[in-house]
């Protein structure tokens, strides 16, 4: 056999693995499939037992009411009686002709007049009035048990009907090919026969199929299908790669028709494990007939013929596992043709390209028929195509579209490109429900809501840099609590708190470098805006009601607290900063490598900051008594404190025997002013107490 054959023939055995591995990797999926079924089933089931033993309780209380009524009534239609018959006593008439008693039961008496039959009844209850007995079923019980019975034979089953099963096509085919090497290394049988024996011998397995499919056998049957379907795929390869008996477009079109006859037999029969062997059929149809070239067009028009195929599919049938093989296929051969063919001038296709899959794939959760719990709520499969297919293809489409354009372009159009992503699902958020199109479910919604916001907050870092990153997520933070505060989003809340986190962060790490200008500099300019963006909050949350179902980290009124917090932190870090760069320029300016005048300059910088504490501290606890709010008049009296440590423990040893008389007597007299005015209680804090704080 030449060297050539024996490579093609590899190639040939190579791929018959790949399939034969496909056929044993499908049924462990399939297996944590039904595993995961038979778990949604049992809860179900649970859930039934549940409320039929609520429907019970209803039914007994139900025949309670009714059976009341008619006992109330039985005594009041018995005093009656006598004053209606008395003028003309009569026997009671019977209703109809009572059946003849049997042979032990002695005659019937004769008929007694109403007024004893009035006397009786009220003695006697009646037999209606009888409280009916309510109906008990035994599924409660007898559940666990039957799902321990089925567990036990589902591993028996699975072993004798599926595993064996497999393992026996799998001897099957190797068998075949072994006779089929040994034929063709003999020259019994040339190419064109060759191809034709495959093509026949796919056929009759998947008519074969139909036999088995009929008397009840149907993972059987559709075993057999996989196999036929495999061996026609095959041999159509064979006969465009290895024989050229046909061109590529020929053998394409032959693969793409028997891709579609699995389709159409899956829809037919309703059959989710064909439609997914279809799939794969579908996605190694390029595998199977590439000539190695580029043809960008042909490959992504026809992967979004089939995407558009299955979506159609799962529109209709409640396969949303579906999803995940067109998706994973689609990005498995996007990242496989940039790898190899992608150059920038291509940018305008594939981003056309793109944008289909990104639409596609964006829509799909709005168009997905999922299966729904007694308690609404989807599990499985449908969970994972509404939450991380959207995320996946969000995530990857921003990627490509990133890495699409060359770097000079990138740098200015990604900003614009995250805001572009943030609009779209915002606005999709907004799209009504019509037609196919369905209503977003309430998980849906929140996370394209908070897609959005990620987007956004995106944006700010692409853009900007130093302190107008600080400017964006401190505006973005601000905007979205504002909008929280309209329209009571609990998530907005929580993503406007991120941002106002991200916003603090960075500025306190990615500040600008320190100026020799007090006061008049970026960085002061950068706290002040933030000092006025927690403003705004504290202002906002004081005046928004609490949400009870809130979570208590994120109540308006912690909120309001944390921002005057804030608020105070941010004056006492951005004056600090400002006494240190001061003193440190200065330090520079006028002695630099002179120890002496060095030091005298941090002794100036240390009496400024106990100065500047004991002054915002006074202006703190002022501000406490005029809003009568102890939460203020508390963060006086802690930093007082501190203060107070400072002076003490670090003013007596840095500072000069003059400066050091000065700060503990600034300090002692404000501190005596302090204590008199709590003695003298001005504010009646006693009497009439504080605001609500």
């Amino acid at each position: 056999m030449p060297p050539s054959s024996a490579m093609d023939f590899s190639g040939l055995i190579f791929v018959l693995l790949l399939v034969v591995g496909a056929l044993l990797v499908l049924p462990i999926v399939a297996l944590v499939v039904a595993k995961s079924t038979a778990r949604a089933l049992r809860d179900e089931i649970a859930v039934l037992s549940n409320r039929l033993r609520d429907l019970e309780a209803q039914v007994a209380r139900l025949a309670r009411q009714i059976a009341a009524p008619a006992q109330q009534a039985s005594p009041g239609a018995a005093a009656q009686s006598p004053s209606q018959t008395a003028p003309t006593p009569s026997p009671v008439k019977p209703a109809a002709a009572p059946a003849p008693p049997p042979a032990s039961t002695p005659a019937a008496p004769a008929p007694i007049p109403a007024t004893e039959t009035a006397a009786a009844s009220a003695r006697v209850p009646s037999q209606p009035n009888k409280e009916p007995a309510v109906p008990r079923f035994a599924l409660v019980d007898s559940a666990p048990a039957l799902g321990r019975a089925e567990d036990t034979r589902s591993l028996e089953s699975r072993i004798g009907s599926q595993w064996f099963n497999r393992v026996g096509i799998l001897a099957v085919l190797i068998a075949v090919a072994w006779f089929l090497k040994l034929a063709f290394d003999n020259h019994w049988i040339g190419p064109l026969g060759r191809v034709l024996i495959g093509l026949l011998a796919g056929a009759g397995l998947i008519a074969w199929s139909e036999r088995f499919e009929k008397r009840g056998f149907t993972a059987f049957a559709y075993s057999l299908k996989a196999v036929g379907s495999g061996t026609l795929y095959l041999s159509l390869w064979a006969a465009f790669s290895l024989y050229a008996l046909m061109p590529a477009w020929a053998a394409f079109a032959a693969m793409v028709a028997v891709t579609a006859f699995n389709g159409i037999v899956s829809w037919a029969r309703n059959a989710e494990l064909l439609a997914l062997y279809a799939i794969a059929g579908a996605l190694s149809t390029p595998l199977l007939v590439s000539t190695g070239g580029n043809h960008e067009i042909a490959l992504f028009t026809y992967l979004l013929i089939l995407n558009l195929a299955v979506l159609i599919l799962v529109a209709l049938r409640p396969w949303s596992r579906l999803l995940f093989a067109t998706f994973g296929g689609t990005v498995f051969f996007f990242v496989a043709w940039w790898n190899e063919f992608y150059s920038y001038d291509q940018e305008v296709s594939t981003a056309f390209f793109l944008t289909c899959f990104f639409l596609l794939y964006a829509l799909t959760p709005r168009l997905v028929r999922a299966d729904h719990d007694p308690r609404g709520e989807v599990s499985g499969w449908d969970f994972l195509a509404l939450v991380i297919l959207p995320v996946a293809n969000a995530a990857l489409a921003f990627l490509a579209f990133c890495a699409l354009l060359p770097p000079i372009t990138a740098n200015w159009a990604d900003p614009w490109l995250a805001v572009g992503f943030a609009t779209f699902y915002l606005l999709l958020l907004r799209l009504p429900a019509g037609g196919a199109l369905r209503r977003s479910p309430p998980l849906l919604a929140s996370l394209e809501l908070a897609m959005a916001v990620v987007f956004l907050t995106l944006a700010i870092p692409l853009k900007t840099r130093g302190r107008w990153l600080t400017v964006g997520w401190l505006t973005e933070g601000a905007a979205l609590l504002w909008v929280s505060s309209r329209e009571r989003q609990l998530l907005i809340r929580a993503f406007a708190l991120i941002c106002l986190l991200l916003g603090i962060f960075a500025l306190l790490a990615l500040n600008p470098r320190a100026s020799t200008t007090p006061i008049f500099n970026q960085r002061f300019a950068a706290y002040a805006f933030a000092i006025a963006v927690f403003a705004f909050v504290a202002w906002l949350a004081r005046r928004t009601p609490d949400d009870p179902q809130a979570n208590p980290i994120i109540h308006w009124q912690f909120l309001a607290g944390a921002a005057v917090l804030a608020i105070n932190a941010l004056i006492l870090i951005a004056g600090s900063l400002e006494i240190q760069s001061y003193w440190w320029a200065r330090s520079w300016r006028g002695g630099y490598g002179n120890y002496y005048v060095w030091r005298n300059y941090v002794m100036y910088a240390h009496f400024s900051y106990s100065a500047f504490f004991m002054a915002f501290g006074a202006a703190l606890l002022g501000a406490g008594f005029w809003r009568r709010s102890a939460f203020l008049r508390w963060q006086a009296l802690v930093l007082l404190a501190l203060t107070i440590a400072k002076v003490f423990l670090v003013d007596t040893s840095e500072l000069s025997q003059g400066f050091r008389i000065v700060s503990f007597l600034g300090l002692g007299v404000l501190l005596l002013a302090v204590s008199f005015v709590y003695q003298k209680d001005w504010l009646n804090l006693r009497g009439e107490g504080d605001r609500s704080s």
